[in-house]
């Protein structure tokens, strides 16, 4: 009897065992799909903008607190730049910040951009014509995509200058930018963290001096 007894509670145990080991494997495969279903796509034209964006309420001056700088030659620091609506709609900005040229000469330098909205139902994705007011800085065209802004605090724009065959960013930059050139509230840094991982740019954003140097 006591043998008996000995053998079922081992059939017992075995059968326990089994059960919760195979409800282990079902719930590592359970949160392995969650965790792909749930994952962010890097691919460029998948990322999300502003819904809605208003130029209006854009409009004014913005100080760039954070970046993540493309290749080659781009404003170092002190970057601000002050947006405008025409009575058509057009948006225009004048920017300045600091750049070095020559790997050695440091100056502030003033840059003028114009904005169109390719497709009208996506006014939060822009592309910008800018140039350089002086000879030896830069003009060209970028996209200029608001990843998100509350209009009054903070705003995170992007643009990729070239993308892979995979359709993810091989070279691109964004900026994080703040209404107070002395930061932005604590209650909007998760937001703003969000949106760099949103764009796969997590942890690759520099801090931008704001000293006044370039008013």
């Amino acid at each position: 009897m006591v043998c008996n007894f000995a053998v079922l509670q081992l059939c017992i145990y075995t059968v326990m065992s089994r059960m919760d080991y195979f409800r282990f494997v079902l719930l590592t495969v359970l949160a392995s799909f969650i965790e792909d279903s749930l994952a962010i796509s890097c691919v460029v034209d998948q990322f999300s903008v502003k819904n809605g964006f208003d130029h209006k309420r854009y409009s004014g001056k913005w100080y760039a607190l954070a970046k993540k700088d493309p290749e080659g030659l781009f404003l170092q620091d002190n970057i601000s730049a002050e947006y405008s609506v025409d009575e058509e709609g057009t948006m225009t900005a004048s920017s300045k910040g600091r750049v070095k040229l020559f790997g050695f000469w440091v100056i502030c330098a003033d840059m003028t951009a114009q904005y169109n909205v390719p497709d009208p139902h996506i006014p939060g994705k822009m592309e910008m014509a800018y140039k350089g007011l002086a000879s030896y800085l830069s003009n060209g065209g970028d996209h200029y995509w608001v990843i998100d802004t509350d209009y009054d605090n903070y705003a995170i724009t992007y643009s990729c200058r070239r993308q892979k065959d995979d359709g993810t960013c091989d070279d691109g930059y964004a900026i994080v930018f703040s209404r107070n050139p002395r930061g932005l509230p604590p209650n909007i840094q998760p937001i703003i963290r969000q949106k760099q991982e949103e764009i796969c740019l997590s942890e690759q954003f520099e801090p931008v001096l704001q000293s006044g140097a370039c008013p």
